[in-house]
């Protein structure tokens, strides 16, 4: 078995091991997603359960997806999440299933409820619908329609498939319980008209299934044996139930629930995502500011990180808010095993090392100070380099260990530095910093035996690169977004800062997606997209350490 530490102990494990008590069986799980959006990192959690109980088990994990609403469902979205699928690290077995690929198979099961007298064709509209159906402190009426007969019924359901009605001027509606304390068991929509061309099945249907319909039935279809869902669908496994429970065939599934992954400064909602990326909130589904896959994966976290993660929440039937801080821990961990140690300089002001005589040496640095095997890389240092501003004050101050007028501190991987005098533009600004350095403090301490400490990052300024830094932050200011009702209203305004500095020539080559250290910075991934903008662009994955900021 492969590591399920987080898992082995979960209640949906000991189902499993039960079940294997009573009789042998082929374990087999899905992942089945809706194509109308991006996965997320709450997908991620999914993702690992159902993939990972199928090799932990020697059973089969497929990929479904559940395209029932040609309105908001597209092959490019298909796309996407085969991709991130696979970079997260798995493979679905087989080939991939789509709920589409039944279609001729829910409506003669449709048809066989009809026969059963238990489904019948609606002409209320969807607002007297959800009248009839009542609410928690209500109980809902039956509708008119419902008594007709079967052969009226199938007669209806037959012009249905034909377009022989409008949109919304009737549905098919399973016959149960208008008394149930369940809303969802309360004579629920079945089938509904949409005449919009489906991106695999074109024009052939007008008539498309509901979810919990086509859910039930192609899990039962594929032989899933275990079909593991979030807690939102705890109430409609009776309806998963009653559906299978009332159709002729073999498999027989069944689903049980987990709590979904809420994550703090996050909103793992897709409707709430898709609001954020139609409203220009953010810069597309994979801004790097989303908790979609595809934005965590552009602003450079691992997809072992995102396993890590997962495997470490465990599954439980509790619902809550998952620090930000445990999925940081997992990036921050793997990133500072792997990322390559460079230098940037994100606020530059220029400093002018007087007492240099030669106008350039080459050093050569390590590439990861505790990893000689990573290499080495050479760096220009010169007689004039930029340094951060927030790195130099004219007056020393009690917690300031950086650069002063009146304190050494050392370049990393390089000399020991003093200020001795500042130049300022006609606003008073520091255009310059003057220093005089020691040539015998290369990597060693001052000749005095007095140490050096305090260290500061730099890049030369005759061949440092100019690139764009974005900086970001948490896309809200509270931790838990989704509990205000105008979500939209608690965006961070500095969830992006954009900064204008320069990075190390060695990063001339850097590769899209990789993640490289900016050291004292943080941790930065080259955006996917410099190719097309033609520039050098990073972005921030992570800090050093965890701040503990709010926003």
């Amino acid at each position: 078995m492969s590591n399920i530490k987080a898992y082995q102990s979960s209640f949906i494990y000991q189902i499993i091991n039960k079940d294997l008590e009573k009789k042998n069986m082929l374990i087999r799980t899905r992942f089945s997603p809706d194509p109308n959006g991006y996965l997320h990192i709450g997908h991620a959690k999914s993702i690992c359960l159902n993939f990972n109980i199928a090799k932990d088990y020697n059973g089969h994990c497929n990929l479904r997806f559940d395209d029932t609403n040609p309105l908001q469902e597209n092959a490019m979205f298909i796309k996407k999440i085969k991709q991130d699928i696979e970079w997260l690290g798995f493979k679905w077995d087989g080939c991939i299933h789509y709920a589409s690929d039944y279609f001729d198979q829910l409506y003669e099961y449709a048809l066989e409820l009809i026969s059963k007298n238990l489904a019948y064709v609606d002409e209320l509209s969807p607002e007297k619908i959800s009248e009839y159906r009542g609410g928690l402190t209500k109980v809902g009426r039956n509708s008119p329609y419902r008594t007709r007969s079967i052969e009226e019924n199938l007669l209806l359901f037959k012009k249905m498939r034909d377009g022989k009605f409008f949109e919304n001027q009737v549905c098919l509606r399973a016959k149960i319980d208008m008394n149930s304390p369940f809303i969802v068991m309360r004579d629920p929509v079945l089938y509904r008209i949409k005449f919009i061309k489906h991106y695999k099945t074109g024009n052939k249907w007008c008539i498309y299934p509901m979810y919990d319909f086509a859910h039930s039935i192609s899990d039962a279809i594929e032989g899933i044996t275990h079909s593991l869902c979030t807690l939102e669908f705890q109430d409609n496994r009776r309806l998963y139930e009653w559906i299978l429970n009332h159709i002729t065939i073999n498999c027989r599934p069944y689903q049980y629930e987990f709590s979904r992954l809420n994550l703090e400064y996050n909103i793992t909602s897709k409707r709430k995502l898709k609001k954020l990326v139609m409203k220009k909130y953010v810069d597309g589904w994979d801004d790097p500011r989303m908790p979609t896959i595809s934005g965590m994966r552009r602003r450079g976290y691992t997809s072992f990180s995102i396993r890590q993660f997962c495997q470490r929440l465990g599954i439980t039937k509790k619902d809550n808010n998952i620090e930000i801080s445990s999925l940081e821990s997992c990036v921050r961990n793997d990133l500072n095993h792997c990322a390559l140690r460079v230098m940037a300089v994100l606020e530059p002001v220029k400093v002018i090392i007087e007492n240099m005589t030669e106008k350039e040496q080459m050093l050569t640095i390590l590439n990861h100070p505790n990893k000689p095997d990573m290499g080495t890389r050479q760096v220009l240092f010169s007689k004039m380099i930029y340094i951060d501003r927030a790195d130099f004050r004219e007056k020393a101050e009690k917690e300031y260990k950086r650069l002063t007028l009146n304190q050494k501190v050392r370049l990393r991987n390089a000399y020991v530095i003093q200020a001795i005098k500042v130049e300022r533009d006609v606003k008073g600004i520091i255009t310059a910093i003057f220093c005089r350095y020691d040539p015998e403090t290369l990597n060693k301490n001052p000749n005095n035996g007095h140490k050096i400490k305090n260290v500061i990052h730099w890049v030369s300024c005759s061949n440092a690169l100019p690139a764009e830094i974005r900086l970001y932050n948490h896309l809200f200011t509270v931790s838990n977004p989704t509990a205000d009702i105008n979500f939209l209203s608690t965006i961070n305004p500095e969830s992006l800062i954009i900064k204008n500095g320069f990075v190390e020539s060695s990063l001339a080559l850097a590769k899209s997606g990789q993640v490289y250290q900016f050291e004292r910075e943080g941790y930065f991934c080259v955006d996917f997209y410099c190719a097309v903008s033609k520039k050098l662009v990073f972005n921030r994955t992570i800090k050093l350490r965890d701040s503990k900021t709010k926003f």
